[in-house]
């Protein structure tokens, strides 16, 4: 590089005659840096007054909208490794001890103890509704007791394995919290239905249900939200299966009946229903 060449340069970075660095004065600097500071300090007020008035309009217990599903979903319980399959040995107390475990594990909220500290004795067979006045705010709301012991053989109180040392498992069932969701109308419960499907149906046997027929009773609906009903603990409903074909696999489908709940389509074939299999080896 020429002298020339680095003389510029550095005449360019700083320039002693006329006090510039990087081709402008000190004060030109400034006026720039100023400039930019009162312009990102207007736009970061600018965003935080929309964010307020965004915010104002919201409310903390309840989603100003909401995209309801016509059809909750369901899922079932034990559910240990996020499969909706369940497969275990009889003779191999590991295998099916897990599952007791899980289910324990998940009903130790419904002990009835702690649902009469929490939850409220509710009127069975009606809605629980339970609205604001105004805009006075019905804030926390209660919920309603939902006692283990409702799911009497499925308890796991007076038989700590749920059945599945005699290979007779429980399965416990819930529907999906949806808020505001009346699942039923004319004072009709909700309940579910499980059955083989189709090429499965001679390996099922007999079925019993706790609470008895299935039932979702109406007095635990509507559901008002996680902040509004800290409490809220979900109805749920047990499937015992007494005599199914052991050996084999068995495909089960499980779906909620209701007047007014639809059962999911072809876009949605999981809404309001879960399939499962269940597998009970004698055999080592």
């Amino acid at each position: 590089m020429a002298n020339g060449d680095k003389g510029g340069w550095k005449e360019y970075l700083w320039n002693p005659r006329t006090r510039e660095f990087l081709g402008r004065t000190a004060s030109s600097w400034g006026l720039i840096l100023l400039f930019y500071l009162v312009f990102y300090i207007f736009l970061a007020g600018l965003f935080a007054l929309t964010m307020y008035i965004m915010l104002q309009t919201l409310d903390d217990h309840k989603p100003t909208w909401q995209d309801r599903l016509a059809t909750p979903g369901m899922v079932i319980r034990p559910n240990t490794d996020e499969t909706f399959e369940i497969v275990y040995n009889i003779q191999n107390t590991e295998s099916w001890d897990m599952y007791a475990q899980a289910l324990d594990k998940f009903l130790a909220p419904y002990n009835d103890t702690l649902q009469a500290q929490k939850n409220h004795e509710c009127t069975p067979d009606q809605y629980f509704q339970q609205e604001d006045s105004g805009d006075v705010k019905n804030n926390p709301k209660r919920s309603c007791q939902f006692n283990r012991t409702i799911l009497e053989e499925c308890s796991g109180l007076n038989d700590r394995y749920y059945g599945y040392r005699e290979g007779q498992p429980c399965i416990i069932i819930k529907m999906n919290r949806v808020i505001g969701m009346l699942p039923g109308k004319d004072g009709q419960t909700p309940s579910v239905t499980c059955a083989a499907k189709r090429d499965d149906s001679d390996k099922l046997g007999e079925l019993v249900y706790f609470p008895p027929n299935g039932t979702f009773n109406l007095m635990y609906y509507p559901y008002y939200g996680k902040k509004a009903q800290v409490n809220y603990s979900q109805p749920l409903v047990a499937v015992k299966f007494l005599n199914i074909t052991v050996n084999q696999e068995v495909n089960i489908e499980c779906k909620i009946n209701a007047n007014n709940i639809p059962l999911g389509g072809d876009r949605d074939k999981f809404a309001g229903r879960v399939s499962f299999k269940l597998r009970i080896n004698t055999i080592n």
